[in-house]
């Protein structure tokens, strides 16, 4: 899945299946997880936020299934 890089101090880039509706997150250090059936409109939020890290904060952490990629 291609990612795009983010300015954050806690995200480093995100990529996004609009088919399988698989978001993927890698964080600084090198961590990287996808997140199961995120909504489109979620991840535009996430990309469109002013502070990426908030934003996976409020809207995306412990609200959908996850599994750590490396």
């Amino acid at each position: 899945m291609h990612r795009k890089p983010v300015e954050s101090t806690s995200l480093e880039s995100v990529g996004y299946d609009a088919g399988s509706k698989v978001l993927q997150i890698e964080f600084d250090g090198d961590a990287l997880y996808d997140y199961d059936n995120v909504p489109h409109d979620v991840y535009e939020g996430l990309m469109s936020a002013s502070s990426h890290g908030k934003y996976f904060d409020r809207h995306i952490k412990g609200c959908y299934e996850y599994r750590r990629v490396r």
